[in-house]
């Protein structure tokens, strides 16, 4: 039996959950239409759709908040916000915003537009709309051992480099507005990126002038896994790792809601305090999220953020926060369940396609194996394959994912490890059915854009 790693926190306060029968959940989940968005969050015993901003907050970042400064111009708090991005990360610049996707429609649109490109080591829904939304199209470079669910790799996560210069070469480099490098790689499984990736991909964006920008939602556990597994930054501390990570980058926009252990925020950073974009990223800023101060946030989250940025870097905590996961897949190992292994840094990634290898990609494995799971044990999860993936905004044709996952993302200094174990003997139930399951779900009504938070869906034999 694996062993736990101990919680290096105390509980202060607790929130009752709410009990539910099988059969209320089925009609729960008919209710939502078999999408697990919809389902009332009162419904669901362990929730694991997402660690965006369901994280708990610390006693001190709730104390911070006290003295949040709610001047709509000039806020101290939005000035201590950036004096920490600077020791963190090293940049000049520093514009807040409520969370990541803000960050991204405020950025994009200064790089990317009608018949160019960005480029990313695999990217996330809400990255991939906004490159779509700016009119632009992406294009993926991720490395090809993401792909095999069962290898075991240090660093899945990397940009294939190789890739990476043939779509520059094909496209032109005048044509690739952007390079994104996403630290850790959520759509491949949160897996980590190497610094030596890093710095190969900076080489190849210096060398054909490409603005290199880094999706730095999970930053902290990219850096811990760096520490952990990549010798030559053993002896770094995850500050140390951090800061040589950004420095290779122009950019970075980040949701705070992750690694920061916020409910709510974003990041813009400029690495160049006198870029000329930054006049740009204000007035975008100002128009879609509020002054550039507090970019629609109050001067309490500004302050609550601040606080997580260090909480985040937290060494003891990080070794907690792997070790769950390790935790997590170490038993999965023992049950012969398929995960993207090893564990990644945020969940753990159930490998939908393997559960049911006779679910074609278009009737959405991955939205299957949510659906079960729920109705198993009341946990929620999120389809990370073609569900998500949606359709080409070209041809309209199903995208066909890189893997069809689902993901339990695993919220910070929330649940237990008899939350955990309760999970795991859930999976084992659903994964002892699977072959009783014999077709997937079909998509009665979707929106032409991030299709997954709403679409209704219907049973392929209903």
């Amino acid at each position: 039996m694996p062993r736990f790693i101990p919680e290096p926190y105390r509980i202060k306060m607790v929130e009752p959950i709410k009990m539910t029968t099988r059969k209320e959940r089925e009609d729960y989940l008919k209710e939502a239409e078999y999408n697990m968005f919809r389902l009332r969050g009162e419904d669901v015993y362990v929730d694991t759709l997402t660690d965006s901003g369901t994280n708990a907050m610390s006693d001190a970042q709730w104390s911070a908040m006290m003295i949040g400064d709610e001047a709509y111009a000039g806020g101290k708090s939005y000035y201590k916000l950036l004096d920490a991005c600077r020791d963190i990360f090293g940049y000049e610049f520093t514009q807040p915003v409520h969370q990541g996707r803000a960050a991204e429609k405020v950025l994009m649109p200064i790089f990317l537009h009608k018949g160019n490109y960005a480029i990313a080591n695999l990217f996330f829904d809400t990255t991939r709309a906004h490159v779509e939304i700016a009119g632009a199209r992406c294009l993926e470079a991720c490395n090809p051992e993401a792909q095999d669910s069962q290898l075991r790799a240090p660093f899945k996560g990397n940009m294939d480099i190789a890739q990476l210069e043939r779509h520059i070469l094909d496209r032109g480099a005048e044509n690739i507005g952007m390079v994104v490098m996403t630290i850790t790689n959520n759509s491949a499984g949160g897996q980590p990126v190497s610094l030596q990736n890093m710095r190969e991909t900076a080489a190849i964006c210096k060398k054909f002038k490409i603005h290199l920008n880094i999706d730095a939602a999970r930053f902290a556990e990219n850096a811990m896994f760096v520490k952990q597994r990549e010798p030559a930054c053993k002896d770094m501390s995850v500050k140390e790792i951090t800061r040589a990570f950004f420095a290779l980058a122009d950019t970075y926009t980040m949701s705070a809601k992750k690694d920061t252990i916020v409910n709510m925020g974003g990041l813009l950073g400029v690495k160049d305090g006198k870029a000329p974009y930054i006049l740009k990223i204000k007035a975008n800023c100002i128009s879609y999220e509020g002054f550039y101060t507090y970019g629609g946030l109050t001067g309490r989250d500004l302050e609550a953020l601040r606080v997580g940025l260090y909480e985040g870097l937290d060494e003891n905590w990080l070794r907690y926060r792997l070790g769950t996961m390790d935790y997590m897949g170490t038993r999965l190992d023992e049950m012969g369940i398929p995960y993207q292994s090893p564990a990644g840094g945020h969940g753990i990634f159930l490998d939908a396609a393997r559960f049911y290898p006779h679910i074609p990609y278009y009737e959405f494995p991955g939205q299957v194996l949510a659906v079960e799971l729920y109705k198993e044990c009341g946990l929620r999860t999120c389809d990370i394959g073609s569900f998500m993936m949606g359709n080409d905004p070209d041809t309209g044709e199903q995208i066909k994912s890189l893997n069809e996952f689902t993901r339990l993302a695993i919220a910070r200094r929330v649940y237990t490890q008899s939350h955990y174990d309760m999970v795991l003997d859930g999976i084992k139930a659903v994964w002892d059915n699977r072959n009783n399951i014999k077709h997937g779900y079909r998509i009665t009504w979707e929106p032409p854009i991030l299709r997954h938070f709403q679409a209704s869906l219907a049973p392929v034999d209903a």
